[in-house]
This record gives C-alpha cells, sequence and structure tokens, in this order.
C-alpha cells in the first residue's frame, strides 16, 4: 500500500466537482449516465449506479459485476473523455451480446483453465466450458454476473462485497470477496481486493475495463505508444491456453521494454501474434519485490496527450489488443460503434491455467488466509 500512499499525495492541479475546470483550459461539462437507467433487480438483489469524483477523475460503477461503466479523464488542453467502453443502461450487461466482460471485476478465476479442469489436493473440479472448451473467467456466472452488496460509499470511494457460494460454476469453497474501488488525488484508479475461503480453491481476480485514451468509439489503439516492463512471456496454443513455456520476449513482437506502437508488429508473421488474433497473453512481469506496487504498463495517446500508467503487486499481465471486436459488435454509450483495435485491456493477475502448471505461481486460497491484490490505474496528460 506505500504506492497508493505515494499516489495519494502526489496531487494534480484539477478538483472535481459536477463541472470539471481543467488548469489548462475552461471547463469541461460531463456527461454522465442516468441512474434511472441503471435501476433494477437481479436475483431479488437491487441494482443501483453510482458516482464517484476525485484527483480530477470522474467515475461511474454499478454494482451489477462490480463494473466501471465510465471513467472520465482530461487531456493535456483539459478536454475530457470518457476512457472506458460501456453500455449506456443495465439491460446491455444483463442480456449482452458479443462481449460479455465490460468493465467488469472478474473471476473466482480470471483469464483461462484449460479444458475446464484442474485437480486440488487429488480431488479433479469440472468447470464450464465457455471458451473453445476452456473455462473463461470463472465460467458462466462467474463473478461479473452477479449482483455485489454495497457496504460503503463516498464521494471518492466505493466498497463492495460477494460470497461466491460452494460449486458456484464447480469451484470449491464459499469464496468471500470484498473489493473497493477509490479514485485517489493523484488523478488515479485504484483497484483492492481481499478473499478469504472456508475450504482450499484456486483464487485470481482481475479488473476488466476496456480502455481507449481517445475516447470510447473515437478511433484506433494501434497508434498509442505502449511500454510492459516484462523480459519474459507465457506463450499459448491454438486455444490460448499457455504451453507451460517461459520464453524472452528479446527479438520478438512481444517486446515492449522500450516504447513501441501497438501497432508497429501486430501484423508480424509470428505463430503466437496468429494464435492469439494479436495481442491476448500472458507477460511476466520484471518484479524487485514480491508484494509492493510497481510500475507494469505506461500506455501513452499522442493525440490527447493522455497516459495511463498500470502500478501493480501481482506477477502477471495480460494485454488484450480488442481483436474480436468487429463492425458487429454494437455500439457504446453514446451511440458510437465499437471497432476492431478500438479498446485495451490491462488485467493484472497470477498467470493463466496456473492450476495446471506446478511451475507457475500458485493461485491456491485455503482456510486461515487471506488472498489480497492492488491495481491502480493512474492517468496524467503530457
Amino acid at each position: 500500500m506505500k504506492m497508493i500512499k505515494y499516489l495519494k499525495r502526489t496531487l494534480l492541479c484539477l478538483t472535481a466537482v459536477a463541472s470539471l475546470a481543467s488548469c489548462k483550459g475552461p471547463a469541461t461539462t460531463i456527461r454522465l449516465m442516468e441512474a434511472k437507467d441503471f435501476s433494477t433487480v437481479v436475483d431479488g438483489k437491487q441494482v443501483s449506479l453510482y458516482t464517484l469524483t476525485g484527483g480530477g477523475l470522474t467515475m461511474q460503477v454499478t454494482n451489477f459485476g462490480g463494473r466501471v461503466v465510465s471513467l472520465w479523464v482530461p487531456d493535456r488542453n483539459g478536454k475530457y473523455e470518457d476512457v472506458v467502453l460501456g453500455h449506456p443502461n443495465i439491460d446491455g450487461y444483463i442480456n449482452y451480446t458479443g462481449e460479455r466482460f465490460i468493465g467488469a471485476t472478474v473471476g473466482r478465476y480470471a483469464n483461462r483453465i484449460a479444458k475446464g479442469r484442474f485437480t486440488l489436493d487429488g480431488k479433479e473440479y469440472t468447470l464450464p466450458q465457455n471458451n473453445n472448451g476452456q473455462t473463461l473467467h470463472g465460467g458462466l456466472k462467474g463473478i461479473d454476473m452477479v449482483v455485489w452488496d454495497v457496504k460503503n460509499v463516498s464521494d471518492n470511494k466505493i466498497e463492495l462485497a460477494y460470497t461466491a457460494p460452494d460449486g458456484q460454476d464447480g469451484f470449491p469453497g464459499n469464496l468471500s470477496i470484498d473489493m473497493t474501488y477509490e479514485l485517489l488525488d493523484s488523478g488515479a484508479f485504484a483497484v483492492h481486493y481481499t478473499a478469504t475461503t472456508d475450504a482450499p480453491t484456486v483464487v485470481n481476480l482481475s479488473h476488466h475495463s476496456f480502455f481507449n485514451l481517445k475516447g470510447e468509439g473515437n478511433g484506433t489503439i494501434l497508434d498509442n505508444i505502449l511500454t510492459i516492463n516484462a523480459s519474459h512471456f507465457t506463450p499459448v496454443d491454438s486455444v490460448l491456453i499457455p504451453t507451460g513455456e517461459i520464453a524472452p520476449v528479446e527479438g520478438t513482437p512481444f517486446d515492449f521494454r522500450q516504447p513501441h506502437a501497438i501497432g508497429e508488429r501486430i501484423g508480424a508473421d509470428n505463430v503466437q501474434l496468429r494464435n492469439s488474433s494479436g495481442y491476448d497473453h500472458n507477460w511476466v512481469l520484471d518484479r524487485t519485490s514480491p508484494d509492493d506496487l510497481e510500475l507494469a504498463v505506461t500506455l501513452y495517446e499522442p493525440a490527447s496527450g493522455r497516459l495511463m500508467e498500470v502500478f501493480s503487486d501481482q506477477p502477471g499481465l495480460q494485454f488484450y489488443s480488442g481483436n474480436f471486436f468487429s463492425d458487429k459488435s454494437g455500439n457504446g454509450k453514446y451511440g458510437r460503434p465499437w471497432k476492431y483495435r478500438e479498446a485495451a485491456v490491462f488485467e493484472t493477475q497470477k498467470f493463466p491455467d496456473s492450476p495446471n502448471h506446478p511451475d507457475f505461481p500458485s493461485t491456491v486460497l485455503r482456510p486461515g488466509e487471506t488472498y489480497t491484490q492492488t491495481c491502480v490505474y493512474k492517468f496524467s496528460a503530457k
């Protein structure tokens, strides 16, 4: 939590109010989603929309799947855009077509588990196969298609909780999760998780916002400049399951240790890019400490000057370049279409399919232990 304290001390010149003013330009009116469009009942529980402000950012969250619906961020001239994909009402999330995980918290096991099977303490568990014969992001229900309890809300923070019951999507143990979304004074969006279980299980949680630093529906991400602090990645097979190898990025299109445009090498003749139709891989982060928040990613959008830095305490990071969006993917909150490679996802995590790879970082959680994770998306402009 040292990094969060540091980020809180690093104040931006912006202060969030109903109409936000930049230190470089005039006030910009932010277009908020209406609470009535997100009010419904699912499985007997109330779904609502919550608005947070802090550090010059404005964010809206629904407790259906712990989803970030909108996130307004200024550019170098003080102009605000909503930099995450989302639907204009709750129906778009409940009765989704195409991409299910827009803005959600994903788990119990973020990313993929091969053939929907793993063995723990000598017992095999079978999970729903919801992605090319694999289990993706927890299965059919996960923690993204449920209503989270709202424990507390303040101007800049919301605390949510959900207990995934024993056997949901085939996973053992009652898993009790607490999650906090907080807008920090430094212009950052922080996500913090804790989880406990009453039986041995596997846990890998992550946040799944789709980012476009130009603003939702405003164009490609291929010209965005990306840096990933990782000298290795985990190659995948044709169904995006890790082969078990931890491979060096040097000399490959996966080497983002120095800044490169996302589109610079995405079309290279490379079997890994062909397997995933672009970037959809786990990078093994170069960490100096196993527990502290460290810089994992920087993403810079040249036209607006927006810069996003991702800090994490996890060993891995999944970068997905929006390869499966198309002109038929539908429209976002403001009527603009979601198009091919117009959004990027950065999921801080342990490695995909870790329960089936003993050499990968363990995702096992046992009674008496506490799973924790913190991820910070910090925004600025230059």
